[in-house]
């Protein structure tokens, strides 16, 4: 590789690992304090907070790194500007095409790594964050059955059990449901059952109990004797219904093959699951395109003490352009199964576009002619 690219190329990654460090810190920090009153408000453990924060970390990862090349390429294009050492590449020879070879093989490298991610890290460890949320819930389940001791697993709700027998069964039942701004239930039962319902969600199962709602309003108190009585559990303890196969969890080649007995686990249409596959091999050169987009818009403005200031905007409106331009084609391959190839539009479309900037910035700038002089009077 010769000099000049080795440069170049060593300025892009520098600045892309700077860029990326800082914009995914603060993406998933973001994520983290939603996550953690969460977690540490069902009672869990730092422990689970970290595993579950760091199994999130990939998906982050993906979407950060191709704007932090974007950031990368359009930051160090500038600064080499302003110090005049692109101007004396240029002045010494080089076109922008022969320039922006390093950049391109700056945009496959980063290409490479989104589509390790996309194909292999963030289905792995979005399956797992997956379960490790599943057992998280089973745990909050758990926590309810502790006998001798008034619970209160959510605002307005209290929860007592006296005992638990070998087999499973609750005796000496105490719940107050005061969630309600309207009215207050208490249900008190000599036994009682914690089974699995049909959506998935725990069920109280009440038996030989007393089920009392006072009405704030007038202060009138119905009180219903029951044989046996249901209550959501799930309900108050923001357990999901019964785990569906999310579809960033499924290997690219079950997307790609999207069988009926997948799209009855997924509960997605065909036209999902191979737009979510086609997309796992089109967005990785988003980075590509984006990269030589802004390598290229900047590369039609010269030298400036003050910078490219004109040509970076206009980069970034390249790059907001080439984003909406990828959601439409998303909606479309989603829309019918047979338009999937839609997702390769956009990539395709940046990076010619990127050509075209540069044929322009190669050629030869256009200037007025000079008028005629004019001679003087004598």
């Amino acid at each position: 590789m010769p000099r000049f690219d080795r440069y170049l190329l060593s300025q892009l990654m520098v600045l892309f690992g700077f860029f990326s460090l800082v914009l995914v810190a603060v993406y998933w920090l973001n994520r983290a304090v939603r996550l953690f009153d969460q977690l540490i408000g069902d009672g869990q453990s730092a422990g689970v907070f970290l595993q579950i924060t760091l199994l999130s970390l990939p998906y982050v990862i993906k979407l950060v790194l191709p704007i932090s090349a974007f950031a990368a390429t359009v930051y160090a294009v500038n600064r080499l500007m302003s110090e005049s050492e692109l101007v004396v590449a240029q002045a010494s020879g080089l076109s922008p095409f022969r320039m922006a070879r390093p950049v391109a093989l700056f945009g496959l490298l980063i290409s490479v790594l989104l589509l390790i991610l996309a194909h292999v890290l963030v289905p792995i460890s979005r399956e797992r964050m997956t379960e490790r949320q599943a057992e998280v819930s089973e745990n909050v389940t758990a926590r309810l059955l502790t006998e001798g001791r008034f619970l209160h697993p959510t605002k307005g709700v209290t929860f007592y059990i006296g005992e638990i027998t070998s087999l499973g069964e609750l005796r000496d039942i105490f719940l107050s449901d005061a969630r309600d701004a309207a009215r207050r239930t208490t249900y008190s039962a000599k036994r009682a059952l914690l089974v699995p319902g049909d959506d998935g969600t725990p069920k109280l199962v009440m038996f030989e109990g007393l089920a009392q709602t006072l009405r704030l309003a007038d202060q009138s108190l119905a009180v219903t004797h029951f044989e046996n009585a249901v209550f959501d559990i799930g309900g108050i303890i923001g357990t999901k219904n019964a785990r569906r196969t999310k579809i960033d969890e499924l290997s690219t080649a079950a997307l790609l093959a999207a069988t009926p007995e997948t799209i009855e686990a997924t509960r997605k249409t065909r036209a999902d699951l191979l737009s979510e596959g086609h997309s796992r091999f089109a967005q990785p050169f988003t980075a590509l395109s984006s990269v030589l987009l802004g390598f290229s818009a900047l590369m039609l403005g010269g030298f400036s003490r003050f910078g490219l200031w004109r040509q970076i905007a206009f980069a970034i409106g390249l790059l907001i352009a080439g984003h909406l331009l990828d959601n439409a084609c998303t909606d479309l391959a989603r829309s019918d199964e047979r338009m999937w190839w839609a997702h390769y539009l956009s990539p395709l479309i940046g990076i010619c576009g990127a050509m075209l900037l540069l044929w322009i910035a190669s050629r030869p700038p256009m200037r007025r002619p000079r008028p005629p002089a004019t001679e003087a009077p004598a």
